[in-house]
């Protein structure tokens, strides 16, 4: 185990995992008289739209799912009203729905020929558009607010329940009144939280693909697509994707700046926090508010889109293509199992190395590993076909092209790239309950390397591991961009059809994969909400 895990072998690792950011930066060094017309090009026409829509895009997203996460967050933590044991876990629901579904329910629902307003202009006797078109940047904000707002809930309501409490507490007896204990107590405190949440909502907000392409807005990762499948310029799509992960680069600083501040505030909070305080009864119509503040992201975000979905289902339950769905269903268990298997074991060895030999580069490994989760799938698409063209235009008798896109191989090096970062989060996290003194002991009977990993290690990471396991075979599972370029032949996954099937307006036959991958993300969820409920 310990000469696999070898310094030389960490870097190739490394090198594997990195190799799509490394092929954008060395596209720049292409930059010549054609690379500079294009690029100007794109300045006078398609840049301004595309940093312009996205920005607006990012700022209304970020208020709403910080509105959004911050009242529910405040709401259950705060104050004690009649359902609020439920909103505690169901406001987690909402992660279990991936954004494109999301769009393609309402879509399905409030268009023109929707049932809603069919059944309007029918009872009312009313002609023409009824509601306004959904498919634009208001859409897609409502959209990725109540698909995205339990990323600054979970953050809020973590960090408030081990803080505010006690110190709202103290400031009533003090003889604070209940809005200035909120306003200067509670939100102050929850501030890095709300951050450190509202940062993540936006790397998905960037890394989507689904939602802008069905809308039809020109975000950079729209643009990326446009530009590498519609216009063949490979170098166009190179910019536009470093300039999208420039931006991420940026929002993942932020975020953990954001954790730091967290963790910092924490432990104030502990060393100063005492009995813990009982949340504030609400009564009457303030009780009421309550329970629609937190009712409704529930509606909006999952109930609603659930039943939109499940209408055309039920109504075209005999003409659902079956034998299709098995074969789609395949598919997608097969990538998302191997990948799962794959990120693991080496988030398993990562974290092993890390424990047994922490130097310099271990640990410059487990730090690139780690920063795969914030690209973008458009960019790890970029990224790993970038090299692989300039392999072919140097070899063209090679076979790299064919083992990168029509095999296995490029949509699992694609994953492996983005999520290893999520297996290894678990992974340590397991290893952080091992204490030290155990591999001290186990040395000293004469156990170390590969049988201190299997006879120590492992039994106490099994929990872990599986966590990490179910978490990677989720996001595979529900993950678009990467999978829509870089699938084999005939490989056609629950996510990808979703999407094509909407597109196309065959939203009734798309209903049955996407309420599948709800259902599988709703077992994460779960999972989630029994380990806050255990706190």
């Amino acid at each position: 185990m310990l000469r696999w895990l070898a310094p030389t072998l960490l870097l190739l690792l490394a090198l594997a995992l990195t190799l799509p950011v490394l092929s954008l930066g060395a596209s720049w060094l292409q930059f010549d008289a054609v690379a500079r017309d294009v690029l100007s090009q794109m300045a006078q026409t398609v840049l301004p739209e595309y940093a312009l829509t996205t920005l607006l895009l990012c700022v209304s997203v970020a208020v709403g799912v910080a509105v959004v996460g911050m009242t529910t967050a405040s709401a259950v933590t705060l104050f004690d009203f009649p359902g609020r044991r439920l909103f505690e876990w169901a406001l987690l629901l909402p992660l279990a729905m991936p954004a494109y579904v999301v769009a393609y329910a309402y879509t399905d629902f409030l268009q023109f020929s929707g049932p809603l307003q069919v059944g309007l202009r029918e009872g009312f006797g009313l002609s023409g558009r009824v509601f306004p078109e959904i498919r634009n940047t208001p859409g897609a904000v409502w959209v990725f607010t109540f698909s995205l707002y339990p990323y600054v809930y979970l953050l809020a309501r973590t960090a408030l329940a081990e803080r505010a409490a006690q110190l709202m507490e103290a400031a009533r007896l003090l003889g604070a009144p209940l809005a200035r204990r909120i306003r200067e107590v509670a939100l102050p405190l929850a501030r890095p939280a709300v951050a450190a949440g509202v940062a993540l909502a936006l790397m998905e907000t960037l890394a989507d693909f689904g939602v802008a392409s069905y809308f039809g807005i020109q975000t950079f990762t729209a643009g990326i697509y446009k530009a590498w499948l519609s216009m063949d310029n490979r170098l166009a799509a190179a910019q536009l994707a470093t300039v999208l992960l420039a931006t991420v680069a940026l929002l993942l600083w932020l975020e953990r700046r954001a954790q730091h501040r967290m963790r910092f505030a924490s432990l104030r909070g502990q060393r100063a926090g005492s009995a813990e305080a009982q949340p504030v009864r609400l009564r009457g119509g303030r009780a009421v508010l309550a329970v629609v503040a937190c009712g409704l992201p529930i509606l909006f975000g999952f109930v609603l889109p659930v039943l939109f979905m499940l209408r055309p289902l039920i109504g075209g339950w005999d003409e659902l293509p079956w034998t299709m769905f098995v074969q789609w269903s395949r598919n997608s268990v097969w990538l998302a199992g191997l990948s799962a298997a794959l990120a693991t074991f080496i988030a398993l060895a990562l974290a092993f190395a890390l424990r047994a030999r922490p130097g310099v580069v271990t640990r410059g490994v487990v730090q690139l590993a780690s920063l795969g989760y914030a690209v973008p799938g458009a960019v790890i698409v970029v990224g790993i076909l970038l090299p692989v063209g300039w392999v072919q235009m140097v070899r063209p008798e090679t076979s790299v092209g064919y083992f990168v896109t029509a095999t296995a191989l490029g949509i699992v090096w694609a994953y492996l790239v983005r999520f290893t970062a999520v297996a290894l989060q678990s992974v340590q996290s397991g290893y952080a309950r091992i204490p030290g003194s155990l591999d001290d002991s186990a040395r000293m009977l004469g156990t170390t390397g590969a049988g201190l990993a299997a006879r120590v290690h492992w039994p106490l990471l099994k929990r872990s591991t599986a966590a990490a396991l179910l978490l990677v075979f989720v996001d595979v599972m529900k993950e678009l961009p990467a999978t829509l370029v870089l699938r084999p032949f005939n490989s056609d996954t629950l996510a990808v059809v979703t999407y094509q099937l909407a597109r196309d307006e065959r939203l009734g036959e798309a209903a049955l994969p996407a309420l599948t991958l709800v259902l599988v993300g709703l077992v994460p969820v779960i999972l989630l909400s029994r380990t806050l409920r255990a706190r």
